[in-house]
């Protein structure tokens, strides 16, 4: 692991996170309800939900912010305990500003996962920028790090590991667990 990431690692306390194709797979899934009406499903990850509970409890928020609007992304937020949830902002600057100055944290203690070019602007600005396997060539370009897991298939769990170990708190989980 190149040493740079682990620092950077090491001072994140805010990961926030693109949706579709981060925290899913990118597809979206469309289902008849009782009445005919169509509603839009997502496809997340359990070990992605897991880890994202322990980024909590270790003391580092979590949030998204999405272009689209979904009710599965505001009950997964709810889920996983995400404190940041902004959805239908493609422009995606205004609500890293928000965030910055409601939360206190300094753009260096910021994690930003986005997999397509709506992403890049947010990247740009943080500490630490991440881009899932699965991303577009010029997300990877622009990222710190890549991924070797896909979005919506253990991308984040890889991430939030990353997160943890940087700021010796994995053995912590290993403990937690009797996996150590």
């Amino acid at each position: 692991m190149n040493p740079d990431i682990v620092t950077r690692a090491a001072s994140v306390r805010l990961l926030l996170m693109d949706v579709d194709g981060v925290l899913t797979d990118g597809r979206l899934i469309n289902v008849p309800g009782p009445n005919g009406e169509i509603f839009e499903t997502k496809a997340f990850d359990s070990q992605d939900g897991i880890a994202l509970q322990w980024l909590s409890w270790h003391g580092i928020a979590t949030g998204v912010i999405s272009g689209r609007v979904s009710a599965a992304t505001e009950a997964r937020a709810k889920q996983v305990g995400m404190q940041y949830v902004y959805q239908g902002h493609i422009e995606k600057i205004p609500i890293l500003e928000q965030i910055v100055r409601d939360s206190g944290f300094q753009r260096e203690q910021i994690a930003y996962m986005g997999d397509d070019l709506t992403d890049i602007v947010v990247m740009r600005r943080v500490g630490l920028a991440i881009a899932p396997a699965n991303s577009r060539s010029e997300v990877k370009r622009a990222a710190s790090f890549v991924t070797e897991a896909a979005g919506g298939a253990g991308a984040v769990r890889e991430v939030a590991e990353l997160l943890l170990k940087a700021q010796g708190r994995w053995t912590d989980i290993l403990k937690k667990y009797e996996a150590e």
